[in-house]
Formats: C-alpha cells, sequence, structure tokens
C-alpha cells in the first residue's frame, strides 16, 4: 500500500466534507466543492492545452456516491450530475496537503473571470 493511500475515507454530508485519513495518523477533510471544481475530468480540464472550464456556482454541491476505482482512486459522483473524473490516490493526497494553493488559484480564476461561487438563480419574470 502507498503512503498516499488512505486507510479511512468518509464523507460529512452535512459539511460537505470527504474526511482522509492515513496509516500515519495524518488525516485531512477536503471540501466537495474543492473537489468538484479541481475535478481530473476532461470536463472540468479540457482535452489539453489551454482548454480547461472554470467550473462556476458549485458552492453547495454535495456527494450522491463513493465508488472505488480498483485499489488506486476513488469515483466521486457529485450531485450535479458530475461524475466523470478519476481521484487517484496521489491526486486526493496531494489536493489535502496543498488545498490552500488550489482554493487560492481557484478563487483567483473566478475573481479574473468575474464569476461567482454562488450557483446562479432562477431568474423569475411577471407575466
Amino acid at each position: 500500500m502507498s503512503a498516499n493511500t488512505p486507510t479511512r475515507v468518509h464523507y460529512h454530508k452535512k459539511a460537505r466534507e470527504l474526511e482522509l485519513g492515513y496509516a500515519n495518523g495524518e488525516s485531512y477533510r477536503l471540501p466537495i466543492e474543492l473537489l468538484r471544481v479541481c475535478s481530473p475530468s476532461a470536463e472540468v480540464r479540457g482535452h489539453g492545452g489551454d482548454t480547461a472550464v472554470l467550473q462556476v456556482g458549485k458552492k453547495h454541491v454535495g456527494l450522491q456516491n463513493i465508488t472505488p476505482a480498483g485499489n488506486y482512486a476513488l469515483k466521486l459522483h457529485f450531485d450535479d450530475g458530475h461524475d466523470s473524473g478519476l481521484f487517484s490516490w496521489n491526486y486526493l493526497y496531494e489536493l489535502a496537503t496543498h488545498q490552500d494553493d488550489y482554493w487560492r488559484d481557484y478563487l483567483q480564476r473566478l475573481e479574473d473571470a468575474g464569476a461567482s461561487r454562488e450557483p446562479l438563480g432562477i431568474e423569475v419574470k411577471p407575466v
């Protein structure tokens, strides 16, 4: 087993956080929003070059399910329908141990795009 393979994975539904515990006693809680906006899927990262798609309005996203992908990754099924990325143990550990950097980068990209973490509201027009 790799040092980056968690011995415990727990979803805290109310807090919308994924907890990863490791054999050495380390434990990390990753916000589901961060996992969603940093998904390793082509839908988020793009298909190479500068084709990444900025994810907006994901502040309240949660998980519907978590399934193992062999002995090397998790498939996270988000409640907004996204489920195409495989989160390898190494990538989850990278996100966990550097989440401040990932947050800072994400928030800067949102600001640069004039976008928001808040979901888009439904505009109701009077009849």
